[in-house]
């Protein structure tokens, strides 16, 4: 549930009750329903384009960088020689534009439920949705968690840029899913996926960090800062059929480095640093 009064945006979910996130519109851009989900973008005064699906913020221009990069490049820099990269969910192409930057990568399969995010930011969002334009990318219209059943031992990293557990995402928080990623991993493949907020939905998170721990022999979850969602920040739930998590396998150029806006090697292993309260509650499960 969305609500525009007086020219603002209020997001406003049952999975963050008693709070709303409020940005000031300056126009809307874009509104349909499509098959799956209500498609808004908006241009707001302070934070660019915004787009929004089931009346909950996915990016703004602003600082869409924070995630997009983090939800990359921390599993992939964290192997040591990812050449095939499985992307579920993300339609805006951000998450692929960040996966264009690394020259190790020989395929890069996207898949999507809903085409329709894809069209929308190909039209308003060119400066993600290039990441559609690598040669590498074939996109994939399907059902996520029904396309890896069909890709088993495939992949070296799997990213699940997913929206929240409702609706079409519903699926992409629940054990079956995250057994048919491990499934779909190589030896020595990495699975991210998008973790929630740990202050405000604890109990997705919980779930998320027990599930993982108990399909992967290396589990941890990382957080990066992002103003525009609700508790300003999101977290990365990974899981590891081998390598270490919290510390790069590979050094980053230069050149790369330059180009980002977000992550370094100290923000990667600072990322997994988590306040107390979540240190003891993932002793506690």
């Amino acid at each position: 549930m969305n609500e525009i009064m007086n020219g603002w945006f209020s997001e406003i979910c049952p999975m963050w009750p008693g709070m709303a996130l409020s940005v000031e519109i300056v126009e809307t851009l874009y509104s349909k329903r499509s098959e799956f989900q209500q498609i808004d973008l908006y241009m707001t005064k302070s934070h660019g384009k915004m787009l929004v699906l089931d009346g909950i913020i996915q990016l703004t221009e602003r600082d869409e960088f924070a995630y997009q990069e983090m939800l990359t490049h921390v599993p992939m820099f964290a192997h040591p020689n990812p050449e095939r990269v499985l992307v579920i969910g993300g339609g805006d192409g951000g998450v692929l534009r960040e996966l264009g930057r690394h020259d190790c990568i020989k395929n890069i399969d996207f898949c999507d439920i809903d085409p329709e995010v894809m069209n929308v930011a190909k039209q308003f969002l060119p400066s993600m949705a290039c990441g559609f334009d690598d040669p590498r990318v074939t996109v994939n219209i399907a059902d996520g968690s029904k396309f890896i059943k069909e890709h088993k031992n495939t992949y070296d990293v799997i990213i699940v840029d997913s929206s929240d557990p409702i609706g079409p995402g519903e699926a992409l928080f629940e054990k079956p899913f995250y057994e048919g990623l491990k499934a779909a991993l190589k030896k020595g493949g990495i699975v991210a996926t998008q973790g929630e907020s740990f202050f405000i939905h604890r109990e997705c998170v919980k779930n998320l960090i027990t599930i993982t721990r108990e399909l992967f022999p290396i589990q941890a979850y990382s957080y990066m800062l992002v103003p525009s969602y609700p508790g300003g920040h999101l977290g990365i739930c990974l899981g590891s059929k081998g390598p270490e998590l919290s510390t790069p396998a590979r050094i980053i150029t230069n050149e790369m480095q330059e180009a980002l806006e977000y992550y370094t090697p100290e923000i990667h292993a600072a990322s997994f640093v988590l306040p107390h309260f979540m240190t003891k509650l993932t002793r506690e499960l």
